[in-house]
């Protein structure tokens, strides 16, 4: 018998988890100031419920109706689909294989930031004093450091998961989130107790009408809520695995949205504010804004030096680290998880199953944590993926009938709320629509802004040719494996129960 969630609010801390990572806390404030502050919150609001929760309640549902991971669960769906759930759970899994380096680098940065809490009065030996441009040189360019931290990162996920589900999962995230939001809280309360920081909270909070004209505020809105929550990832789908028969799926979806959002905006109000209290208007837009598909300046450059400039900046220097590794670290367990739960779909223990996909993230995230240009191809193919994967989930549901898996899973008694036929219009309208503007969005800027002159190469850090190329491939490849999988899911499932119905009629008799 398979585990299960003791409470809906383990399920709901864990849904949390998975939602909550480094996105929030370094992509979202930057995502905010570039579009103008309060402009962006409102699509990116919106969003939340014409992207975001339709997808996730999609995931809960197909999750808890099949009690299989992605490749199964698109299966169980409808056979056809098989290489869907794979791509999905590949998709996911390209993105471990760097987000095991990222959260390297959160450790490493909370551990210079803890020493230089401990040598107060004296230079530190971390990042206080230090030229933080230089320090992440010299991590980044190190042979060993970034390997030592990427493999940290990997044993310490597969440490919590090998536990299991209860032991594991549910007790790391019961610890993790609520530090997490703690941790937020103080140094949002920091930040706006700063002298000057109601320009900041003006900056991102006073309305700008005009702006909502610029189609791009929309557009990002939609790209960071689609990337922000999860939804489409395949993470939730693999904890619904785990929900208890009687869990609210509707519920459930609107609260794992709504805190991941609340996330996003602590971590908004602790950075932005600071920046201007500190710097003149003109100088904090500069500082908070940075252009490209990839940033990590903001994070792990700047923020230090920020941090030097407010009275007790050694401590919450340390606690914005401690923060951001935790919301690494609580979405990195679901990652490991889904790929755990794949292998025992196919037969394996939990321990082989973890052991192979732990091994697998090591070795396939030692480019990424070598060489920052394969670090930024990966992100910039794999987070487009994303996209793609969404489209995946809503087609499938397409396939097997809204309306029926609406009755079955969505409007059925086990929810206290029900969604009717909206829920219908999301997917088979919105969701399409929405997946074709970002993917149209991306690859125009892939095309004018990135990399105009080789957008069609395949061998290009951010090109077009580059995610069709690695795209493609991977879809023909599962294409071409599409009947086998579903021989070696189903026939071993039909295999599993007939044994387990014979072994019953022996304990009768």
């Amino acid at each position: 018998m398979k585990e299960t969630f003791t409470s809906r609010w383990s399920l709901l801390l864990a849904a949390l988890g998975m939602a909550v990572g480094t996105g929030n806390i370094w992509r979202f404030p930057r995502v905010v100031a570039q579009n103008g502050g309060a402009p962006f919150l409102i699509p990116w609001f919106l969003f939340l419920f014409l992207w975001s929760i339709p997808l996730l309640i999609v995931e809960f549902g197909m999750g808890k109706k099949t009690r299989m991971g992605t490749i199964g669960a698109f299966g169980s769906m409808n056979p056809r689909h098989t290489w869907m759930g794979g791509f999905v759970g590949i998709c996911t899994l390209a993105i471990t294989f760097y987000y095991c380096v990222v959260t390297g680098w959160c450790f490493r940065y909370t551990l210079a930031s803890l020493v230089d809490l401990a040598a107060v009065g004296a230079a530190g030996g971390g990042l206080w004093g230090a030229q933080t441009m230089e320090f992440w040189n010299s991590f980044t360019g190190s042979l060993w450091q970034p390997v030592l931290f990427h493999l940290f990162a990997v044993l310490f996920s597969s440490w919590i998961i090998y536990h299991g589900v209860v032991n594991g999962i549910e007790r790391a995230n019961k610890i993790l989130i609520p530090t997490l939001f703690t941790l937020l809280i103080i140094a949002a309360v920091r930040a706006v107790t700063l002298p000057g920081a109601a320009d900041g909270l003006n900056y991102l909070f006073e309305p700008k009408w005009r702006a909502l004209l610029n189609y791009r505020v929309w557009l990002e809105g939609l790209s960071q809520s689609a990337w922000s929550t999860g939804a489409g990832w395949g993470l939730i789908l693999t904890y619904a695995v785990y929900m208890r028969k009687d869990d609210d799926i509707v519920a459930n979806s609107f609260l794992a949205g709504l805190g991941n959002n609340s996330a996003s905006l602590l971590a908004a109000i602790a950075i932005i504010p600071t920046v201007f209290a500190i710097l003149p208007a003109e100088r904090a837009i500069s500082a908070v804004t940075d252009t490209g598909p990839v940033s990590t300046g903001l994070t792990f450059i700047w923020i230090p030096k920020l941090f030097e400039e407010i009275a007790g900046g050694r401590f919450f220097l340390f606690i914005f680290f401690l923060a951001l590794s935790i919301a690494a670290m609580s979405s990195l367990i679901a990652m490991v998880e889904l790929g755990t739960r794949i292998t025992m779909d196919f037969g394996m223990s939990r321990r082989k199953g973890l052991f192979l996909v732990g091994s697998g993230c090591f070795l396939f995230g030692l480019p990424s944590a070598l060489n920052l240009h394969f670090f930024q191809n990966q992100d910039w193919v794999w987070g487009i993926g994303l996209l793609l994967s969404g489209l995946l989930f809503a087609a499938t549901i397409i396939s097997y009938g809204v309306e029926k898996f609406r009755r079955e899973m969505v409007d059925s008694a086990d929810n206290d709320f029900k969604l009717g036929r909206v829920f219908n219009f999301a997917i088979k309208v919105l969701i399409p629509i929405e997946f074709l503007a970002m993917i149209g969005w991306w690859f125009t800027q892939a095309i004018l802004v990135y990399d105009p002159d080789y957008w069609w190469h395949p061998l290009r850090a951010f090109s077009v040719g580059t995610c069709l190329l690695q795209w493609g491939g991977l879809i023909i490849l599962l294409l071409l494996l599409n009947k086998p999988i579903k021989r070696l899911l189903f026939e071993r499932k039909t295999i599993d129960i007939h044994a387990a119905g014979e072994m019953g009629k022996r304990v009768e008799s």
